[in-house]
């Protein structure tokens, strides 16, 4: 499987292109174009609690779509939701904990699942859900605005507000707390950073969709109250 990033970092387009027999497990709504001979199977990867665990405590689709190649392989085009950027991680058994709807795309011998540790943490906040990625495989991420990764040392410590977090390495130390002067967040009512320490990696997303709808929302029209 090659993949190939295109139009970086703002309206980035993942292309990936299959062996054949090869498949692609995809994201309910990523894809954006594929070669003809592409078979399409939409199951509940890793049976009917994981998909139940993706979609109602991750954020996920309930199904997924595996995408299979021909006998001459294929090519199969994928996006995000939103405009920004794609991120291609190629795990050697590293476990990620990603972001609810940063995941896109992936090869089948990635693992998707809901990760409890230290949820409550996240969930009792502002409904920061976190998803744990993990296996040998390539797999593709998202973001709203480009991707910044961040390697942090054993020990060192690194401030993220958790609306521009993306993803971190599961074995990181982390503690969600409120900081006060932050812009207010649209679900907390006040800004939530998370103080991460190392050793791992960090993915940070340079747009927060939590801010961009603080700043939208008073500027839609308001209906006009009916006498």
């Amino acid at each position: 499987m090659e993949i190939e990033i295109k139009y970086k970092p703002s309206y980035s387009l993942g292309i990936v292109k299959l062996e054949p027999a090869e498949e692609l497990q995809v994201e309910g709504g990523s894809m954006v174009s594929m070669s003809s001979d592409i078979q399409i199977e939409t199951k509940a990867r890793g049976g009917l609690l994981k998909s139940l665990g993706r979609a109602f405590l991750g954020g996920e689709s309930f199904f997924q779509n595996s995408y299979k190649a021909g006998p001459q392989g294929g090519e199969v085009t994928v996006a995000p939701a939103l405009p920004g950027d794609l991120f291609l991680l190629d795990l050697q058994g590293e476990s990620l904990m990603v972001q609810s709807g940063s995941y896109v795309a992936s090869e089948t011998s990635v693992e998707i699942d809901t990760k409890w540790g230290g949820a409550k943490t996240f969930f009792a906040s502002e409904g920061l859900i976190m998803l744990k990625v993990f296996g040998q495989g390539k797999a593709i991420l998202s973001s709203y605005g480009a991707i910044h990764e961040i390697n942090l040392a054993a020990g060192e410590t690194y401030t993220v507000d958790t609306g521009h977090l993306v993803a971190f390495s599961e074995n990181m130390g982390f503690k969600v707390r409120s900081i006060g002067g932050l812009k207010s967040s649209l679900f907390s009512g006040e800004g939530l950073v998370v103080d991460l320490t190392g050793p791992g990696r960090v993915l940070l997303q340079t747009r927060s969709t939590d801010a961009f709808l603080s700043w939208l929302l008073p500027k839609l029209p308001k209906p006009s109250s009916s006498h």
